[in-house]
């Protein structure tokens, strides 16, 4: 009986340390693809930082999908050249991007839980193409309100203006969506049938 405990102590124990694992992983992935950027007018980089958003959630559910980009957030606001352009700290967050930074972490959780369903992750095989891009639509919409209305406020113009400003990041975050599934969906069907 005492053996038993311990073995089901040692498998949520191995479980929670492979998931601490994938999100470190995670964060660091999008600290790396905020790297991959273009520094357009207005303040806000066109980067392929989403790309991590997108797979937090996909790969690690919303609790542990969160958790990354929380994480990714914290050592950035912590004076670690994470964000686009190697920039960190209090200030670069408080500047034009700073909602769309905010914005990922519940991005990350929603993407998770729209296609997973679940607070738990299901295994990635298991994820519709629809329920993926879905998902991945969802994630748009926290992000976006975060980060018009806060580049609103820190540039000091309308709503309207500021959205109007975004328009084309939302053309590109549509082809990083498009991507995302083809990766995503075209690698669930290479892998075997596990019926």
């Amino acid at each position: 009986m005492a053996s038993e405990q311990i073995e089901s102590v040692d498998l949520v124990e191995g479980a929670v340390i492979r998931r601490l694992s994938m999100a470190v992983m995670i964060a660091a992935l999008t600290a790396v693809l905020a790297q991959f950027s273009i520094q357009l007018p207005g303040g806000v980089p066109f980067s392929f930082q989403p790309f991590g958003v997108f797979f937090a959630g996909l790969l690690l559910g919303p609790l542990w999908g969160g958790f990354a980009l929380l994480l990714y957030f914290l050592v950035g606001l912590a004076g670690a050249p994470v964000f686009s352009n190697a920039q960190a700290g209090i200030a670069y967050v408080a500047g034009p991007t700073g909602g769309f930074l905010v914005g990922f972490i519940v991005a990350a959780a929603l993407i998770g839980f729209v296609a997973h369903r679940s607070l738990s992750p299901k295994p990635i095989a298991e994820l519709s193409a629809l329920w993926i891009t879905l998902a991945l639509l969802a994630g748009l919409v926290p992000t976006y309100i975060a980060g018009i209305i806060w580049f609103a406020v820190v540039q000091n113009v309308s709503l309207l203006s500021a959205a109007s400003a975004m328009s084309l990041f939302a053309v590109g975050d549509l082809i990083k969506i498009a991507i995302t599934v083809g990766i995503v969906a075209g690698g669930n069907e290479l892998l075997p049938d596990r019926r």
